[in-house]
């Protein structure tokens, strides 16, 4: 009878692991080239990795790497040692399966390869390993360490040891392992983009969601619900990975911390004082909770300040916003006010495009923003102005994308307006994309006929709000990248960028318009994030080619609500949809003259106030209360606008004169006069006066938002 023998189940485990086990070519390469030649140079690699990177994982196949090589395999995990000299040659001892000295049993095996696994559980003994344990090993052992933690800088220091010990960052999965991973899952390949965006690669996180796929589909679940659109659907998946990838945090300041580097791109010593000051940190204490971040195995340092892997920002993001909602919005709001200080502040312009950049990008990731931004991140490229020679490069690349005729319209606008467009350079300087933000209120009649895309957003802004003296009509007419056209691209964040940095420093706009774009279903979610809505009688036809429009009118939204808006549109906050509000109008300022006056004749007659334009107004809207009925805002609004008389000297006596007429009026006008003393021609001429004041009072605000200097242009003669 023939004997056989029968596999254990943790060889069949083994066996498993090893199949479904991808990535890590370069390190399991490195690994074997080291063991081939023993000693020459490579003694200790140093493996380092957030939790759930796969580092357990790597160490199970360099294992059998090295048995299949015929080398003797001994592994340590620092969970299951006692972090003390004495404790760990012990374990080592009772791994080894001998009596006696465990360097000097390791010293008798042929060609040793040491496995440390968890290594961050014992770096109290850190010197002593290095010091003393590691040399006292045999010249021909390889020695692999796996922590969540870099080495200490003595390693590296020391001449020595840096020519012995090899030291690398484990990542997430790149797409193509992380693909051929779900392929070995057996997982549809429809699903492996959302897995992959959703995971960013990350082993553990990629494992739980393809567990989570295959309990969705044996139930007989739909494969398009089977993965979540973020981590924040997954509050306990959220939950293990926080527990996987970070440890607890020592404190309450030390969380808050996290949460911040969490939420910002890059954090930077001046944001942690800045948002931990109000809890009462000091600067010294945001100094030291600083210094801390950048310990962590899963905090990196650039340029500019720190960041998390985008897994571990994902997760504590997602955390907080279930966890504590309220100060998640705190959190936000804070982040992104330092962010706008710090753009308004002035300064180099290249350094307010990368703070723009690095808030869109982030903020594509909690918004309905379109895939076509969220992945478009730029690094060297910038915005700059249409330079000598720009302009043949910029005609061929619409003419080769979207046709003669488009390229010969852009060739018209960069004669007429030339200070309208802007170029998208790569890090040589050379144009990889271009854009144009035509003044359409300095158009001629010979320009709106000459381009139908111009004079298309132009009558819309005639025939839905018509531009008041003084206003600009803007239009994002022109936009591509020379090698993704409206695709993908850093030149498509920088166009998000500029817009942006427009809408918060340009006054005095009425209409912005972006026309730009042919495909209105994957542009729509963008522009209605930005508050813009969809102005199908503006899009317009060239060369064959229809484009499509979005407009927004700022004196219906202004800059100071469009914000608003924004902010809560980023925090998941009820926000009306982005569309087209006729019932807001937007006066003439003739109109708005003569509305303030009918406001001041029937301020006490509730159904005519009721009635009043005024009630609809920009300035109204900004200036009232929430708590207030619009009638009596409205009132309000003009008792603040009367005692601005009563800061202009040449103008004091005139606040009597509007108090007894309009505020409280007891009697007829010609009483009013008898009893001031003032003849009733002299009255009317200042009552006049003091209206005429309070409409321009009124308008300023309307159209500038902000008070009028006192030195107004009221006559005082």
């Amino acid at each position: 009878m023939s004997s056989f023998r029968r596999s254990s189940i943790g060889e069949r485990l083994r066996d498993v692991r090893r199949r479904m086990f991808v990535g890590r070519g370069g390190e399991v390469e490195l690994f074997r080239s080291a063991l081939l030649a023993p000693g020459d140079p490579v003694t200790v690699l140093f493996l380092y990795g957030p939790g759930g990177i796969g580092k357990t994982s790597l160490l199970d196949v360099l294992a059998d790497v090295a048995a299949e090589d015929g080398a003797n395999v001994v592994r340590l995990d620092g969970r299951h040692v006692p972090p003390t000299p004495g404790a760990l040659l012990g374990v080592l001892a009772a791994v080894l399966g001998r009596d006696g000295d465990p360097l000097r049993e390791l010293a008798e095996l042929r060609r040793p390869v040491l496995l440390i696994d968890t290594y961050e559980l014992l770096e109290s003994l850190d010197e002593w390993v290095r010091d003393t344990f590691l040399p006292a090993l045999p010249g021909d052992a390889l020695v692999v360490i796996a922590g969540r933690r870099p080495p200490e800088a003595e390693w590296t220091a020391d001449p020595a040891w840096r020519e012995l010990v090899r030291v690398v960052s484990l990542r997430n999965l790149d797409p193509r392992d992380g693909r051929a991973y779900l392929v070995a899952q057996n997982v549809p390949e429809t699903l492996h983009e959302r897995l992959l965006a959703v995971s960013h690669g990350h082993p553990l996180t990629l494992s739980m969601l393809v567990d989570g796929v295959r309990r969705r589909l044996a139930a007989g679940g739909d494969a398009a619900d089977a993965v979540p659109r973020g981590l924040g659907d997954l509050p306990d998946l959220v939950r293990v990975l926080l527990k996987r990838t970070i440890e607890e945090a020592p404190g309450p300041w030390h969380r808050m911390a996290l949460e911040v580097c969490a939420h910002a791109y890059v954090t930077t010593e001046e944001l942690l004082r800045v948002m931990l000051g109000d809890s009462g940190v000091s600067a010294a204490e945001a100094a030291e909770m600083f210094a801390w971040l950048r310990t962590l195995s899963f905090v990196d340092e650039g340029p500019y300040g720190l960041f998390p892997h985008d897994l571990v920002r994902d997760a504590l993001d997602a955390d907080l916003r279930w966890r504590d909602p309220d100060r998640y919005a705190e959190l936000h709001h804070g982040v992104r006010a330092h962010l706008l200080a710090r753009i308004k502040s002035g300064g180099d312009e290249r350094e307010k495009q990368r703070l723009l950049a690095d808030a869109i990008f982030v903020t594509c990731s909690r918004t309905s923003l379109a895939v076509e931004v969220a992945t478009a991140r730029m690094v060297e490229e910038f915005i700059d102005e249409l330079r000598e020679g720009d302009g043949a490069a910029i005609v061929e690349m619409t003419r080769t994308l979207q046709g003669q005729d488009q390229a010969d319209l852009v060739a018209y606008w960069m004669r007429r307006q030339p200070h309208a467009f802007r170029v998208f350079r790569d890090a040589r300087g050379e144009p990889r994309g271009y854009g144009a933000y035509l003044e359409l209120h300095e158009a001629t009649e010979a320009d709106l006929a000459t381009d139908p895309g111009a004079d298309a957003m132009w009558r819309y802004a005639q025939r839905h709000g018509l531009p008041r003296t003084g206003e600009q009509v803007m239009a994002w007419r022109f936009f591509l990248d020379g090698t993704h056209h409206h695709r993908s691209s850093p030149s498509v964040t920088l166009a998000a960028v500029w817009h942006v940095l427009d809408i918060l420093t340009r006054e005095r706009v009425s209409w912005s318009f972006v026309g730009t774009y042919t495909d209105a279903e994957l542009w729509g979610p963008t522009l209605a994030y930005l508050d813009f809505w969809r102005a199908e009688d503006a899009d317009y036809e060239i060369g064959g080619t229809r484009y499509v429009a979005f407009a927004h009118d700022w004196r219906r939204t202004g800059v100071g609500q469009w914000l608003e808006v924004t902010t809560a549109r980023e925090l998941g906050a009820a926000v009306r949809p982005a569309s087209e509000d006729l019932s807001e109008l937007v006066l003439s300022q003739a109109e708005f003259a003569e509305a303030v006056r009918a406001a001041l004749r029937d301020l006490h007659i509730p159904e005519r106030l009721a009635r009043n334009p005024l009630l609809h107004s920009q300035v109204l809207r900004r200036e009232s209360r929430d708590e207030h009925e619009p009638t009596d805002a409205l009132r309000e609004l003009l008792g603040r606008a009367a005692d601005s008389l009563r800061g202009d000297r040449r103008l004091h006596g005139l606040y009597e004169v509007v108090d007894r007429t309009f505020l409280r009026p007891s009697t007829t006008q010609e009483r009013t006069a008898e009893a001031l003393h003032l003849s009733f021609s002299t009255y009317r001429r200042h009552r006049d006066r003091a209206v005429t004041h309070i409409v321009e009072w009124m308008w300023k605000r309307e159209v500038y938002g902000q008070a009028p200097d006192v030195e107004h242009q009221v006559s005082t003669g």
